[in-house]
């Protein structure tokens, strides 16, 4: 009758193919399934918190959510649709005026969203996408923002100062004045309408000036505006246009390293990057100084358009091609314009998805979305390694990955956002051999979780927020929602007041009250209920959004239910000798141990019916008051199984109430066949 110790569950959920590697260290870590928990890096496994419901997305369109972190106390969600940015703030969405949300205007449509990419200095957000001219978002207080073009001059917002193409001298172009508003006027044919907004340079002898192109009069006069003036008014047989324009396209990666902006991959120059003159953000001027501009094109073999840049050790660059790294030529010293290396270190090859900077390595999506992997640096071959961490969770990702976002807090979790829409999330301390994939699925009907993103919170770490489709009342609806903070019921000292575990919830606190309302995002929704720490029968939401209760009570959590299920892989290959193979076995108790936890089912996995077959555990004692709900249990139970004679054998713990549940380790009895 042997024994068998699960000590711990944090190498996660992972994919059948291992379902036989009992070699594996991990084997005994690991999980056939593991909905809705998510695994800590110290072994246990603990019941996903629920999501609260936050507000409705505009016109229910496509959306996608970026971070905006000023500070911790000053830390926002943006929610980006079709034409229009809105913000939130402290778990609400910022108004103009009571109930109605504030917004500006954006020039990105819904089609646009999935390239848009950013990189934040302060308290300006830096925008890139291949079809728009590059922008920045800047916040002067909560309902003050500006959405404005990325270049600026003398206070004057305008276009980015630069880069310009290579020199040209087969023909000559005449300004009409040197400063202000003119007219540029060309030999022979040279613009087109398409280069309202470019910058052009003017060469005379050692001296130049910049001016953007204003307004199209026919291929050889254009009007502009001086952004530098020119020393003369004169024919000038050296100019250069600006490398990006409405024909040429503009960047489609942006970051910051080493004190420059970075552009990278513009659809006319998709394996170009430019880096701004260091200090100035709105300069890209070349020359030899240390602080001038710096342009580089990755020549290679291979295509490598650029899908991503992150600065780290190095500046990291994804490419469909593979992974560079752009430095000083292998010594510390500031990246200039004559220095800069680029060298490539890996082959991997890049998706079009923005990668996550954690710790020292950035984790980026391999091209096809099926993959994360972790680029990060070697010091024996002192270069950089892209090791697949998505290995043992790779049926996880079939759908493909298409948002990422890095939650350092509470759990040490990246989660990827899938294009069947599908929550996954990988918990990560490798400096532990941790890696741990997990699927969470959301509560409701017809779910897909759109868009992630991770924002600081004065209070509890850091907040995962979704953008969720859900289908409420026939009609498909998309909700910005946040998962509520990690359930630590010795550190909020309420208990299970606090426990929040139904998905898009919403919470009463105040006078007891029978009548729960404001609901109308889940009308007709049957729902569970935690009444002042207590479970509550189910209710249905009602039209007109109240649900009401058979008890009083003063806080009220009410949420779509999502069950949390965890199941092992078999117990077989644990077993001595050839047991676990040959002959039929079956789990006669299990002992299992808890912490601060209620609502546990303890069973096994039927694999002939492909059900499950599950004992409620109980967890009120005879001296508990009725009228309230039972203290959180922590510590070890033995737990009695009706386990028939098979060939596998699989422990279940399943929770389907809205209560805290982590589970430290289980110890199953097996009973070998003869």
């Amino acid at each position: 009758m042997p024994a068998i110790l699960i000590a711990g569950f944090n190498r996660g959920e992972v994919t059948p193919f291992l379902a036989a590697r009992a070699d594996l260290d991990f084997y005994g870590r690991s999980c056939a399934s593991m909905r809705n928990f998510i695994p800590l890096a110290q072994g246990p496994a603990t019941r996903r918190p629920g999501t609260q419901h936050i507000a409705g997305a505009k016109n229910n369109t496509a959306t996608i959510l970026i971070p905006f972190e000023f500070s911790t106390v000053q830390a926002y969600v943006i929610e980006a649709g079709n034409g229009y940015f809105r913000f939130y703030r402290n778990g609400g969405i910022i108004e103009a005026s009571p109930g109605v949300p504030y917004e500006i205007a954006s020039p990105y449509s819904a089609a646009d969203l999935p390239r848009l990419r950013w990189a934040q200095s302060a308290d300006v957000l830096f925008l890139a996408h291949p079809g728009h001219a590059p922008r920045r978002l800047q916040r002067t207080g909560h309902t003050s923002w500006s959405l404005v073009l990325a270049g600026w001059l003398d206070g004057v917002d305008g276009p980015t100062f630069g880069p310009f193409l290579p020199g040209r001298t087969d023909l000559t172009v005449t300004p009409s004045a040197t400063t202000g508003s003119i007219t540029l006027t060309a030999s022979a044919a040279l613009f087109s309408a398409n280069d309202v907004g470019r910058t052009i340079r003017l060469q005379y002898a050692t001296v130049w000036g910049v001016a953007q192109i204003t307004g199209f009069t026919s291929s050889t006069l254009v009007s502009a505006g001086v952004m530098s003036g020119f020393p003369v008014a004169n024919p000038s047989d050296e100019f250069a246009l600006g490398a990006w324009s409405i024909d040429r396209g503009w960047p489609s990666a942006v970051t910051f390293y080493q004190g420059r902006l970075w552009y990278g991959g513009s659809p006319a120059q998709p394996q170009t990057i430019w880096g701004s003159n260091t200090g100035d953000y709105r300069a890209f001027i070349g020359g030899s100084l240390a602080d001038d501009a710096v342009q580089f094109t990755l020549d290679d073999d291979t295509m490598n358009a650029i899908r991503w840049m992150k600065g780290a050790r190095l500046m990291l660059i994804g490419t469909a091609g593979g992974e560079f790294a752009l430095g000083s030529g292998g010594n510390d010293a500031a990246v200039t314009p004559t220095n800069v290396q680029v060298r490539r270190q890996t082959s991997t090859c890049s998706a079009e998805v923005q990668a996550e900077v954690v710790g020292s390595a950035v984790l980026f999506v391999q091209r096809g979305g099926r993959r994360v992997h972790e680029l990060t640096f070697a010091l024996d071959i002192d270069g950089y390694l892209a090791p697949d961490i998505s290995v043992t969770g790779e049926h996880l990702l079939r759908g493909g990955v298409i948002c990422q976002a890095w939650q350092q807090e509470p759990w040490r979790t990246l989660w990827c956002v899938t294009t069947d829409g599908a929550l996954v999330g990988a918990t990560l301390m490798r400096e532990q051999d941790v890696v741990a994939w997990h699927p969470q699925p959301l509560g409701g009907v017809e779910v897909k979780v759109l868009s992630a993103a991770v924002i600081p919170s004065a209070t509890v770490g850091e907040e995962l927020w979704l953008l969720v489709e859900r289908r409420i009342g026939g009609s498909l609806v998309r909700y910005v929602e946040r998962m509520a903070p990690d359930f630590r019921a010795a550190d909020t000292g309420v208990g299970l007041v606090n426990a929040r575990f139904s998905d898009s919830h919403l919470t009463y606190s105040g006078a007891p009250a029978n009548v729960i309302s404001g609901l109308t995002h889940l009308a007709g929704q049957t729902v569970q209920v935690l009444a002042d720490g207590a479970t509550h029968p189910d209710l249905v939401v009602s039209n007109a959004g109240q649900v009401t209760l058979n008890r009083a009570a003063s806080v009220v959590h009410v949420g779509l239910r999502c069950d949390a299920r965890l199941e092992t892989l078999d117990l077989g290959p644990n077993l001595p000798g050839d047991a676990g193979y040959t002959r039929q076995r079956r789990v006669h108790e299990v002992g299992v141990l808890l912490h601060e936890s209620l609502g546990c089912q303890l069973g096994w996995r039927d694999t002939l019916t492909g059900t499950d077959v599950l004992e409620t555990m109980q967890f009120r004692r005879p001296n508990d008051r009725m009228d309230q709900p039972p203290p959180l249990f922590s510590g070890g139970r033995a737990v009695p199984l009706p386990q028939r004679w098979e060939k596998e054998c699989r422990i279940v713990v399943a929770s389907d109430q809205p209560l805290p549940l982590t589970v430290l380790g289980l110890v199953p009895r097996v009973t070998v066949e003869g």
